[in-house]
């Protein structure tokens, strides 16, 4: 499963974020996988994308976030998928 997760750094503070993730890496669990990032240009959120098993791996990775980071989660297909999947209703 891939999930788009929103982080909104809180007090809009990206250095702690940048920080710990510097000395301690992303914590994420073993079956949780980094896909990609992006980062806001004001340095407020990041946009990312996870792949895990379910969803009690991102849970157990936003855990060792959460008093740093605000986090929005979708889960969400790849667009070559999403044609697949809305094709039956398109023809």
């Amino acid at each position: 499963m891939l999930y788009m997760v929103v982080e909104h750094f809180k007090n809009k503070d990206a250095a702690p974020v940048y920080r710990r993730f510097r000395d301690r890496g992303r914590m994420a669990p073993d079956g949780l996988v980094y896909i990609s990032s992006w980062v806001d240009e004001k340095f407020e959120r990041c946009y990312q994308v996870m792949e895990g098993a379910d969803r009690s791996l991102l849970d157990a990775w936003i855990a060792n976030w959460s008093d740093l980071i605000d986090f929005e989660v979708h889960a969400v297909v790849t667009s070559a998928e999403a044609v697949d999947k809305i094709a039956p209703r398109i023809s």
